[in-house]
């Protein structure tokens, strides 16, 4: 797979593919455009932030 990259023209809501190295994946890829990112779980929505202090918030 191909680190950090993605189908379309960066800022477009497209196919992200990520390295995850057993049970490990960078977060620099999975906000490689973006400070925020949506994780579907069941029938639910979380929202994963990078803030500006470079934290992570996970809120439903």
């Amino acid at each position: 797979m191909d680190t950090g990259s993605h189908d379309g023209a960066p800022g477009n809501a497209g196919i992200r593919k990520v390295v995850i190295n057993g049970e490990r994946l960078n977060s620099k890829d999975l906000f490689a455009d973006h400070r925020e990112l949506l994780i579907v779980h069941g029938d639910d929505t979380y929202r994963l932030r990078l803030t500006f202090q470079n934290k992570l918030i996970l809120t439903k």
